[in-house]
């Protein structure tokens, strides 16, 4: 495997998200030649709008896990059409784990579908899943978290928007986060009941991405007004 850095020891790149990415842009080319496909290695096409049928890309979403832990990581695809997200797959490799959504038809993992998120729920009764980097920015974020059941990372943004669609976990929180980490996970967290905003609870940019509070309305609400304000 050959493996490079982009912006840093931590942000890696290898041949597998490279041909990963390739072969996808391939075979979407191949059968939908007017189709626009925007992903993470630069392989895809660089965009500035999300008119028409676009399709959102990571070829390997974790690559450090990948790299150094066989485990945490996931392909990801979303598709949008004029801005809008209709159809969603992620899939964890090591899991064996297939996530699909389609706006207005519920989510699926494996092919059975995900319950609704439970709304009654509140902070007090939930993990979080929040990184370093955003806690140091927003200190205000470690008073929800003494208040939660406790913190849980993964290292691959796809797999904590799951985690908080499956009830695993009540709320992620990011403050950098690129439009591939966010397309295919806010379809699938969306069609279970989660509100997926910025931080101070506005649209996200899918053209560019942000920061990103994905949680039950209630809880959203709370982090959001309390924490992130």
């Amino acid at each position: 495997m050959e493996i490079d850095q982009k912006s840093g020891r931590n942000d890696l790149v290898t041949n597998m998200d490279k041909e990963t990415e390739t072969f996808f842009v391939e075979k979407i080319k191949e059968h939908f030649p007017d189709h626009r496909v925007f992903g993470e290695e630069g392989i895809a096409e660089k965009l500035e709008d999300l008119a028409g049928v676009v399709w959102i890309i990571d070829p390997i979403d974790g690559t450090l896990n990948f790299v150094l832990q066989q485990r945490d990581f996931a392909i990801s695809i979303a598709i949008y059409v004029d801005g809008v997200g209709e159809l969603a797959y992620i899939y964890d490799v090591e899991r064996e784990e297939l996530y699909t959504g389609e706006r207005g038809k519920g989510a699926y993992l494996n092919g059975k579908k995900i319950p609704p998120l439970d709304k009654n729920k509140t902070l007090d009764d939930l993990l979080l899943i929040i990184n370093q980097s955003t806690l140091y920015h927003y200190p205000e974020l470690r008073k929800a978290i003494s208040r939660s059941r406790g913190l849980r990372l993964q290292g691959a943004a796809t797999l904590e928007f799951m985690s908080v669609a499956t009830g695993r976990a009540g709320a992620y929180v990011s403050r950098t986060l690129q439009p591939w980490d966010i397309a295919a996970g806010k379809i699938i967290a969306g069609e279970i009941g989660a509100i997926v905003t910025r931080m101070d609870g506005t649209e996200i940019d899918m053209l560019t991405g942000g920061t990103i509070v994905v949680a039950s309305p209630k809880i959203h609400e709370e982090l959001v007004q309390n924490y992130l304000s």
